[in-house]
């Protein structure tokens, strides 16, 4: 089974990388977006039909969340043109498509939640509302996906971090060794994600679709780490298991305004793709360490 990979060189791509070795019945390609460009239709078919996959973990997008309010554009060629070109190639070669989406598709204003959502997070049945360009064009790519084909999963996920690339446990290591104070947010809860567990999450469907002749699994699925948190008590945790004392002071959003409007709460429900993949998901506290 040929399993493509796009954005090889993210945090999602490298971490499948990491694991690959581990499932040797997956042929994975990894592709950076010098090899394949996602925006670019005829570049995807030239490597579709090279390689011939049988799927394709789309890992490339835009993510720098308050820069895409000023690069609108180059936002929604990457997340909007690029998964409707992947998609288009997917349906031509009959490749199944896994897309990664984000918890931005959603507003998170908690006083409008459902009893049941605030609770147990979003479900993959509420409707998004995004606020800003980032999860706008995310919500869009999902529905070209949706509009050219029948057989992708997309996947929600949230706060993503890892040994690789930029992230925001990285940044707050670094901020620690600089500084001897640091101000965090803690009024915007969501769950920490770590992109190792994703990559897992990605192989473990993978490997239960390729066991069945038919699948009625397509469709949308939420995956994180288990548990809430806010930005301030993921920087208090990651600074406790590095042993580094810093001045950690909570502050509201309001205190540190950014271009893009963040959602103040973006948990995940994630009943759906633990019954459907007998997917098991460990804690974010436990996977932070």
């Amino acid at each position: 089974m040929v399993v493509l990979v796009t954005g090889a060189n993210g945090q999602l791509g490298q971490s499948l990388q990491f694991i690959a070795k581990n499932y040797p019945e997956l042929h994975f390609v990894f592709c950076s977006s010098s090899h394949l460009d996602i925006t670019n239709l005829e570049s995807c078919q030239a490597v579709f039909l090279k390689i011939k996959p049988n799927y394709c973990i789309n890992a490339a997008a835009y993510t720098a969340v308050d820069k895409a309010e000023s690069e609108a554009e180059k936002a929604h060629l990457i997340n909007v043109i690029g998964a409707k070109n992947l998609a288009a190639v997917c349906k031509e070669f009959s490749t199944v498509l896994l897309h990664i989406s984000t918890d931005f598709v959603f507003d998170g204003h908690f006083s409008k939640l459902l009893p049941r959502a605030k609770s147990m997070g979003y479900s993959e049945n509420d409707i998004p509302n995004p606020t800003g360009v980032y999860g706008q064009t995310k919500l869009e790519g999902e529905k070209v996906i949706q509009a050219t084909f029948d057989n992708y999963y997309i996947i929600r996920t949230s706060w993503v971090y890892s040994q690789f690339g930029n992230n925001f446990m990285k940044t707050m290591l670094r901020l620690a060794s600089d500084r001897d104070s640091i101000s965090v947010v803690n009024d915007q809860i969501g769950t920490p994600t770590n992109a190792v567990d994703l990559a897992e999450a990605l192989i473990q469907i993978i490997l239960t679709d390729k066991r069945q002749a038919t699948t009625d699994n397509f469709g949308v699925y939420n995956f994180s780490n288990e548990g809430q948190c806010s930005w301030y008590d993921f920087a208090k945790r990651i600074f406790q298991i590095n042993n580094k004392n810093i001045d950690l002071k909570p502050i509201p959003t309001s205190s540190f305004l950014t271009p893009a409007k963040r959602p103040k709460f973006s948990v995940l429900d994630k009943s759906k793709i633990k019954q459907v993949f007998g997917i098991e998901i460990k804690s974010w506290e436990e996977r932070l360490k």
